[in-house]
């Protein structure tokens, strides 16, 4: 089945307020993006932001421990998309990396400090005669006892 207009396939009419090309006109060259969509480094920020956050925070278990651990991560994958060119530079990634690392380090120091105070025999002796107090009496000597032999 043919249309009345089947024949009319080849002629071009002209759209109003367009020209043509010239014969020796190229296109202009497409912009190329690296892998990954180019732009920022949505790693780096992350890196950046948790890092701050595991340095302000170090000396509680969330803080130190896992927001370094993330700041560490990101920050060193960051790095890593930076380096190949998917990102913005790895300044901000290496200082995520870094404060990470410092957080994380702290979170550590203040686990094991932790660690050792419950361990050590004035705490033990202290849970002892907490446990045996009867009386708010009791234990604020409890409490009295155990701050002479820390210091002691």
């Amino acid at each position: 089945m043919t249309t009345p207009h089947d024949g009319d396939r080849d002629r071009q009419e002209p759209v109003p307020g367009f020209t043509p090309p010239a014969a020796d006109w190229t296109p202009p060259p497409e912009e190329k993006h690296p892998a990954g969509g180019g732009g920022g480094n949505g790693l780096a920020v992350a890196a950046l932001v948790t890092g701050i956050l595991a340095v302000l925070l170090f000396w509680t278990v969330l803080g130190g421990l896992l927001l370094g651990l993330v700041a560490l991560i990101t920050g060193l994958m960051g790095a890593k998309r930076a380096r190949r060119g998917a990102g913005g530079s790895g300044t901000m990634s290496l200082i995520g990396a870094v404060l990470g690392g410092l957080g994380l380090a702290g979170g550590v120091l203040m686990l094991v400090i932790g660690v050792a105070f419950w361990n050590s025999d004035e705490f033990a002796n202290l849970r002892e005669c907490v446990d045996a107090a009867d009386t708010q009496e009791e234990r604020d000597q409890c409490e009295r006892d155990f701050q002479d032999e820390v210091e002691n």
